[in-house]
């Protein structure tokens, strides 16, 4: 029988650049990215919660962690680097999501390449905007509040974090189609976020409501790494998704 516990790394390649990827699980495939820009992985205990429903894949981008600290740092190169890991994988269609940023950045996936994704999942992320009020809301917040992030077992890269949030907005926030583009992105998504994340949540439930598809769920008490307090119930949203996923038939595959 398949340990779907085991985990396997390997290097995929982009253009000549190594990127540092892992996979446990069996099945149909899920990538996870994590968020930043520019950290390294750290979405492990999110990978167990569904590796026996899924294979699930996760990377570190270029300039991070264990890939090649090779530019250019951009929101496009972040999308073609996926694309590659998907055909290092073999992997036809798959369900793609992240953690707050890697939830921006698999909807930039979801945009450019729609017919390769047959899901998308957003954890605590998944926005679309460059509102002042939502960064001054957030800075506020993080002065009087603080909050708990995830182990990094290397140095986030802000350089990188400086040129990739600045390429979103050239890439993602100023398309003049961007919009209507994603009202028509037909495959099913989930919107999870945490009632207690110092992040206003008004930018991810406009994304639910506007793709046809969707869904926002909610998690009372729960901070923006959900599953530092609230596991069982993001386990539970998140199988219950893939599995949907698959008893419906779509192939990801």
């Amino acid at each position: 029988m398949h340990d779907a516990s085991a985990v396997t790394e390997a290097l995929a390649e982009s253009n000549g650049v190594r990127l540092w990827t892992v996979s446990q699980g069996v099945r149909h495939p899920v990538m996870l990215c994590n968020g930043g820009a520019g950290c390294c992985d750290y979405l492990g205990p999110v990978a167990a919660m569904i590796d026996d429903l899924a294979k699930v894949i996760r990377f570190e981008q270029r300039g991070c962690g264990r890939s090649d600290p090779t530019p250019p740092y951009d929101v496009k190169t972040c999308v073609l680097d996926l694309d590659r890991i998907r055909a290092h994988y073999g992997v036809e269609r798959w369900i793609v999501g992240g953690h707050s940023w890697g939830s921006d950045l698999a909807l930039a996936y979801a945009l450019a390449h729609p017919a390769r994704v047959s899901g998308l999942l957003c954890i605590a992320g998944g926005k679309v905007h460059d509102d002042r009020d939502w960064h001054e809301t957030y800075d506020r917040r993080m002065r009087e509040q603080g909050e708990r992030l995830p182990h990094f077992a290397y140095p986030p890269n802000m350089e990188v974090n400086e040129q990739i949030n600045r390429s979103w907005k050239r890439y993602i926030i100023k398309s003049p189609h961007l919009l209507k583009d994603i009202s028509e992105l037909m495959m099913p998504a989930l919107f999870v976020y945490g009632e207690e994340d110092i992040r206003p949540r008004w930018p991810t439930e406009q994304l639910a409501h506007l793709m046809p598809n969707s869904r926002f769920e909610l998690i009372d008490g729960a901070e923006h790494v959900i599953w530092f307090s609230h596991p069982n119930e993001l386990k539970s949203i998140l199988r219950n998704f893939v599995d949907d996923i698959i008893r419906k038939g779509k192939r990801v595959n």
